[in-house]
């Protein structure tokens, strides 16, 4: 391990410390700041010539802000001739706009991606995409990991019966069957019509939901519009108990406000993004990733295989 050096910006720190601590190893010596006009100012501080570095830095909300530290990190670690640069980012912002699905708008997922390739990143980890055809967007290698087993843990401790796996849209019913291939449960599907960004309005649940416990399984709530729609027809529909197993806990706007009112026994997220202060209610609960990204950099860093954490 003395090859392998990993360092962290300022969007989850805590994150990227308990990776390190799985691992056994220290956290890179950096300075990530600001100058006086608000320019991200970065400073390597330690020698990283010939190093295998990871830099793990999600680029959530400030998602600007967090991608620029990402990016001139990037830079700099590049210019200090490390030997291999492998940027992590356990949430991928910007991922919503993947595809020119009305006219004069950018694919910014694609746009991403070639940032974060011309900054200097050889590689690239990341959980849960918003979309999978993302990973064709880079021409770099992308490892993606996938927070299934951490929910599928935590839920089997529960030693819930009659579960049903919902997904909360058709896209996403490839994750909803693999959660349910791993619980050896049924499958259901919410029919919704998007109205705009911030609001869905749900048709009618494909699948049998009722006295059934359910478990709603998507990437990422937002603002928890779709969430709280789709747990008002379950209910509708006879279901029992309803929980959301959602990885990404972006949770902006009405969110918070929505899932305390929605008929939602609790939400179960993941610490890719950080929760502040107002966030951790009794109704949320917050998984840690970092034995998961923790377990994936040791086998890149050993040239092992990616997908045996996944058979």
């Amino acid at each position: 391990m003395d090859k392998l050096t990993i360092f962290t910006g300022n969007s989850n720190p805590a994150l990227a410390a308990d990776i390190c601590a799985n691992m056994g190893v220290e956290l890179g010596e950096a300075d990530v700041s600001r100058f006086r006009d608000g320019e991200t100012r970065v400073k390597i501080n330690q020698n990283v010539r010939g190093k295998d570095v990871f830099v793990i830095q999600p680029t959530s909300y400030p998602a600007s802000d967090n991608l620029m530290e990402l990016l001139i990190m990037l830079d700099a670690v590049k210019r200090a001739s490390a030997r291999r640069i492998t940027a992590v980012l356990p949430y991928f912002g910007y991922a919503r706009q993947d595809r020119k699905d009305q006219p004069r708008v950018p694919i910014t997922a694609k746009l991403v991606a070639n940032l974060l390739s011309r900054a200097g990143a050889n590689r690239i980890i990341t959980i849960d995409l918003h979309a999978g055809q993302i990973q064709g967007f880079f021409d770099i290698p992308l490892d993606h990991l996938f927070a299934v087993s951490v929910f599928v843990e935590y839920f089997k401790k529960k030693g819930l019966e009659d579960v049903v796996i919902v997904s909360p849209d058709v896209g996403g019913i490839k994750m909803a069957r693999a959660y349910a291939k791993r619980f050896e449960a049924g499958l259901a599907i919410v029919d919704k019509r998007r109205l705009s960004d911030v609001e869905a309005e749900v048709m009618h649940i494909m699948g049998d939901v009722k006295d059934k416990n359910i478990i709603i399984v998507d990437d990422m709530v937002a603002t928890a519009g779709s969430l709280g729609e789709a747990c008002e027809a379950l209910k509708k529909e006879g279901a029992r108990d309803i929980y959301a197993a959602i990885t990404h806990p972006v949770l902006c706007g009405p969110a918070l406000e929505r899932v305390e009112k929605a008929q939602l026994k609790e939400l179960v997220v993941t610490d890719t993004i950080p929760l502040s202060g107002e966030k951790k209610t009794k109704k949320i609960k917050q998984l840690s990733v970092a034995p998961l990204i923790a377990e994936a950099i040791r086998r890149i860093h050993n040239e092992e295989s990616i997908s045996a954490l996944f058979e």
